[in-house]
């Protein structure tokens, strides 16, 4: 899955810092005798985020006909789905979830049953292209928003930007439905990330890819259909699950790069290099936000911790909390920056004060946001 036209981007030689903190978190692991995946704790919580999904299902189908009991239905199911991509199907997609490749490939798949994503082109897309080239305009597809969304200052400004602070929730709305729609054209017509092939899937990856969508579509629309809910009922009742979905995982996902103090890099020209080691690269294009959450350190599949997810991935992310010390005091030898924001609030101030400055023209406004 590395195939690409564009010049390859290399990091700096390694100073020793990966190495250190690798050596310290491998130390962790050993002296607590845990495993870094297959954890008990782990499936417990992606049973109970399962059977969320299959009770808001039950529960939005066969409620009485009232339409406030129909619309928190399809708010449960929505909120569900984001926890699926949180927690479950990330982890396992990215490998963290079981040492076993076809558990992780199995539990993968809820990308593509529950939530209707593909999981191949997740891998790509997220894995290889965003974790690798975290925050590097050209080479990290997640910070591209297909120009709707102005992320970063080097992004050709748009007169609509100016107002995508005030908008970018309607946006992110509907980014589920043009999720659904782009997976199918990316894997049959377009072949393409901008410059970056897609790998060519194997016959079963692209049937997997394809039947999963119909199989998702009678799930969430012949089924209702068959119980005697009209089309209109069903777009409605779908639209509602997405948008809340949409909506939740969008604003996390900017909350870990698309704020002050994540940079981001530009390697230099014309050698392409980034003049760091990339894990130090890592900690400088990411920022963790409300590590004290109890609440959100278990619904966002430890997201807030992001520092800690980009360098250590392959890891299960309940153990994120007790690796973020150990990061910080490999970083503070190292003179490295660790960035978090103590609170949410703090974190969605943020990106939204960000999404503001971006928005204006680049001539008039060149003054990074105070941070609320």
């Amino acid at each position: 899955m590395t195939q690409t036209q564009n010049p390859r981007v290399t990091f700096a030689k390694n100073i020793g810092f990966r190495k250190e903190l690798n050596k310290r978190v491998d130390d962790y692991f050993k002296s607590e005798n845990l495993r870094t995946r297959d954890n008990p704790a782990m499936y417990f919580k992606s049973a109970i985020i399962l059977g969320w999904v299959i009770f808001s299902w039950v529960f939005t189908l066969f409620s009485p006909p009232i339409i406030a009991l129909k619309i928190l239905g399809c708010i449960m199911l929505g909120v569900g789905f984001a926890a699926v991509g949180f927690s479950v199907g990330h982890d396992a997609n990215h490998g963290g979830y079981s040492s076993k490749k076809w558990v992780n490939n199995a539990i993968g798949l809820t990308y593509d049953f529950v939530i209707g994503l593909s999981s191949y082109l997740w891998k790509f897309r997220h894995n290889y292209l965003h974790h690798t080239y975290t925050n590097i305009p050209g080479h990290d597809m997640e910070i591209d928003g297909d120009g709707l969304v102005r992320m970063y200052p080097a992004m050709e400004h748009k007169p609509y930007h100016r107002y995508q602070h005030l908008v970018i929730n309607f946006a992110y709305a509907i980014i589920p439905f043009y999720w659904s729609f782009s997976d199918v054209n990316l894997i049959l017509f377009k072949r393409k990330y901008h410059d970056y092939k897609i790998p060519k899937p194997t016959t079963l990856q692209l049937l997997t890819l394809i039947g999963a969508k119909f199989f998702w579509l009678g799930l969430y629309a012949g089924i209702p259909f068959i119980l005697g809910y009209s089309p209109i009922e069903i777009i409605v009742g779908l639209s509602i699950v997405n948008m809340v979905y949409g909506v939740i995982i969008c604003n996390i996902f900017m909350l870990a790069h698309v704020l002050e103090p994540a940079e981001f890099i530009e390697p230099s020209f014309p050698d392409n290099v980034i003049d760091d080691e990339w894990a130090i690269a890592q900690v400088r294009t990411t920022v963790d936000f409300a590590p004290d959450n109890k609440f959100l350190d278990w619904y966002l599949g430890g997201l807030n911790y992001q520092v800690v997810h980009h360098l250590y991935p392959h890891v299960c992310h309940i153990h994120y909390p007790k690796i973020a010390p150990i990061l910080a005091e490999v970083c503070e030898k190292y003179g490295v920056q660790y960035n978090v924001y103590p609170t949410f609030r703090g974190a969605i101030a943020a990106n939204y004060g960000w999404l503001k400055l971006m928005g204006n023209p680049p001539e008039i406004n060149s003054v990074a946001p105070q941070v609320l």
